[in-house]
């Protein structure tokens, strides 16, 4: 079959070419029009309660996650030319285009009685306009007296100030956003130079934009890297211009391929699938070096290209696929679990991997066909003195040191396990971000000032009209519960129409802070005037109107409590959740035809999606290593040797995740992603020596030892060939500036050294134990036509 296919590619190569680069045109076109996704939760199923509860949230109270906070930390805040600088920052940012709402002290409003009339009118403390230091010191003490905004704008212990900007909710998940936080970013960075301060700025659109800014450079980064680096190690292998050329020319049109068929299938770039192109450009190389190594070799014993050419299809064929075919897999099974995001990146991943084979069978020998025959200086590699020395090596411990071998991989294998005890499962929102990134740490400054930044909602349908404003008993409830959270180390002050209320209390009772507490029955009615905000045009155009009329829904029946949390991480955050909902069951009850509590918010879908990612990634190994050894199975028609195949390849997966847990390396979605991968990959040096082994054996009257023997010495070389490629290329991953993808460059990396080694010395030293090993009958039949 495979003799036929390599004589029909050759016959055929000028169609066959111009159809590659019909292909290929197609989806570099596609390609062109790819996007970078600027979504956060799509780690969730879209039927799972957790997502259609946030998505309803959406809609009735809008982004929950579309603050951006600027914080400073000084305690000369409120001097003239400071102060005055920060309002007109404010002022510049309210301009920017995009900005819903600033909410800063600046513009912060207090609540007045109004003489004559049963309501109360909101007026800006702070004249909006440049102000004298009497002015400013007479403003400070009335700002001062209002504790709905301690805690929220400014922590006095710490002299830290804090402004919030909303983004607007169509801007929010749009390629805009960039445009507005860049805006936002150079006026408040201007100011921290103008004044000689160090601005501090977080909250999920300025963590959003970061990531997805990064995301795009490395993944060029990446590419380009990857492309060169390469290119270096092909040169540098095979003494060939036109071989370097030809294998990047592979690689190139599998990046192409892997761009267009992400937007063929309507996906966008994402921090997984931006690690494709780089990947394909790895995976691509060994597909390469395995067709030009077996040509030149065949070249050497025929002296004839076309004969070449045809053998080198007609032998590595089958090997190519079957490693292209486990690779695809390792990484299409992610296609498998029920997050979206981990979707996508199978299916992007296992459709291209597949593609590359089909590409280099096509192309490879198409264009050596043109091409000059093989110098000397380009086989030159196949006789490497230091390359052979090694491999004598391997053949004298394989021959006779296996129990050595079998001891020390015993004990090796045991110090693995042992590791994976000391395995957790733990994420953060941040989790792939250095700790000495500015990101990370101005996250923490916030966190160490104000409890941090990242959203929790809390809705309460009171299951009645008027209940979240009407209902005093109900308030109360409300209100317990806001305390009960703000009782919890990791919780900010919340926010919610409770606060309102107490805001307008201490207004009805002449500003007195000491007032700043929960209406009582008498105080209700008289505050009705304050929910509905009557009065002036300019008084429901204030930040406060706005922020406190988005805290109920139209008929007043569901009210939110909003609170912002540090980074706890999906182990903190479930025993967080569970003590707020057992204080809201003892408030509520369980009737849910009487109130309902939901939580919700993205702190609530990260937590579910990292779970539905980390539970979907273990799944996916079972199914890899479950479609890898079917096709093992299939590949080899021995259940011998898919023993002997797969003890080489899981050893390595359990001393990386043995090194993990010695080292302390959390299980969380980006670190379980190296197991299928690696497994996918590091399985095609098994394939490689073992279709070698069974082509090679009836050659030496099934003699295991010779056999072993002469499968050492004539794949050796290419597999150290293409595992040094690979692992070099996972290595690059190494300097990237998210953890996650460093993990997965250096842990993958460690994965492949290891199963390299298992595959030469074990795997060998297993087949020489077999007692004895046939082919089947398809196999003999075949030999004897031979």
């Amino acid at each position: 079959m495979w003799r036929n296919l390599g004589q029909f590619i050759l016959k055929y190569r000028f169609p066959l070419l111009f159809l590659l680069a019909a292909i290929t045109g197609l989806m570099a076109y596609e390609g062109s029009k790819v996007e970078l996704s600027y979504e956060l939760t799509r780690a969730i199923p879209v039927n799972h309660p957790n997502y259609k509860a946030y998505q309803a949230f959406k809609k009735k109270f809008g982004e929950d996650g579309n603050l951006l906070v600027v914080g400073i930390q000084t305690k000369n805040f409120f001097e003239q030319n400071l102060f005055n600088a920060y309002a007109t920052l404010y002022h510049n940012l309210k301009q920017v285009k995009g900005v819903a709402d600033i909410i800063s002290v600046p513009s912060a409003i207090n609540l007045e009685k109004v003489p004559g009339e049963e309501r109360l009118k909101a007026e800006t403390i702070f004249p909006q306009r440049s102000l004298t230091q009497i002015e400013i010191d007479s403003c400070k003490k009335i700002f001062l007296n209002l504790p709905f905004y301690k805690a929220r704008l400014y922590n006095l212990d710490s002299n830290v100030w804090m402004m919030g900007i909303s983004i607007n909710k169509n801007v929010i998940n749009s390629e805009k956003r960039n445009t507005v936080v860049g805006d936002i970013v150079r006026f408040v960075n201007a100011f921290g130079t103008s004044n000689n301060l160090e601005v501090h700025l977080s909250g999920l659109p300025f963590i959003r934009t970061e990531l997805s800014t990064r995301i795009a450079d490395e993944m060029r980064w990446f590419l380009m890297v990857s492309i060169i680096l390469s290119a270096v190690i092909l040169l540098l292998f095979f003494r060939s211009i036109s071989s370097m050329l030809l294998s990047l020319s592979v690689m190139i049109i599998g990046v192409l391929w892997s761009l267009g068929t992400m937007q063929l299938l309507g996906y966008k770039i994402t921090l997984l699938t931006a690690l494709i192109p780089p990947l394909v450009v790895v995976i691509g190389i060994p597909n390469c070096i395995y067709f030009l190594n077996k040509f030149h070799t065949s070249y050497n014993e025929t002296g004839d290209k076309k004969k070449a050419l045809i053998a080198m299809i007609e032998r590595m064929g089958i090997v190519t696929l079957f490693c292209n075919l486990s690779a695809a897999i390792g990484f299409a099974v992610f296609a498998l679990t029920r997050s979206q995001v981990l979707k996508e990146f199978g299916v992007v991943a296992g459709i291209n991997i597949m593609a590359l084979f089909f590409i280099s069978l096509v192309l490879i020998p198409s264009i050596l066909s043109f091409l000059s025959k093989p110098k000397t200086r380009h086989t030159k590699y196949l006789h490497n003195p230091r390359l052979n020395r090694w491999l004598n090596r391997l053949e004298r411990w394989t021959l006779n040191h296996r129990k050595l071998i079998y001891i020390v991989t015993i004990c090796i294998v045991a110090a693995g396990i042992a590791g994976i005890f000391r395995l957790k499962t733990e994420g953060f929102m941040l989790d792939d971000i250095p700790k000495s990134d500015k990101l990370y740490m101005d996250l923490k400054f916030f966190e160490r000032n104000f409890k941090g930044v990242m959203p929790l909602e809390i809705v309460v349908d009171t299951k009645r009209k008027y209940g979240a404003s009407r209902n005093l008993n109900n308030l109360n409830k409300i209100d317990s519960l806001s305390r009960f959270v703000a009782s919890i180390p990791e919780m900010a002050k919340p926010l919610s129409i409770i606060e309102g209320l107490k805001f307008a209390r201490q207004a009805f009772f002449d500003g007195d802070s000491a007032h700043y507490s929960m209406p009582s029955a008498y105080d209700l009615p008289a505050l009705q005037q304050y929910l509905r905000f009557q009065g002036d045009s300019s008084d429901t155009k204030n930040s406060l109107a706005k922020l406190v009329t988005s805290f109920m829904d139209s008929n007043k029946q569901e009210t939110r409590i909003s609170v912002s949390m540090e980074d706890v991480g999906s182990r903190r955050l479930p025993y967080i959740l569970d003590s707020i909902n057992k204080r809201a069951i003892q408030l509520f009850g369980t009737d849910t035809s009487k109130y309902k509590v939901t939580f919700t918010g993205t702190s609530i879908t990260f937590l579910t999606g990292s779970t539905y990612i980390i539970n979907g990634l273990k799944e996916s190994i079972f199914w890899a290593f479950l479609l890898i050894a079917l096709c093992m199975l299939y590949l080899f028609r021995s259940f011998r040797i898919l023993i002997c195949s797969l003890i080489p390849n899981i050893i390595p997966l359990v001393i990386t995740a043995g090194v993990m847990g010695w080292v302390g390396i959390r299980l969380k979605p980006s670190t379980v992603l190296v197991f299928s991968v690696a497994l996918g990959i590091a399985i095609d040096v098994t394939i490689r020596f073992l279709v070698n082994f069974k082509q090679e054996l009836p050659l030496y009257n099934h003699n295991l030892k010779q056999t072993v023997i002469a499968t050492i010495h004539s794949t050796g070389i290419s597999i150290i060939y293409t595992s040094f490629v690979l692992i070099t290329g996972f290595f690059i991953f190494c300097f990237s500036g998210f953890g996650g993808t460093q993990s997965l460059g250096w842990l993958t990396s460690l994965t492949l050294v290891t199963a390299t080694l298992t595959n030469l010395v074990l795997l060998p030293a297993l087949l020489i134990s077999m007692k004895h090993f046939k082919l089947n009958k398809t196999d003999h039949k075949e030999e004897e036509k031979k």
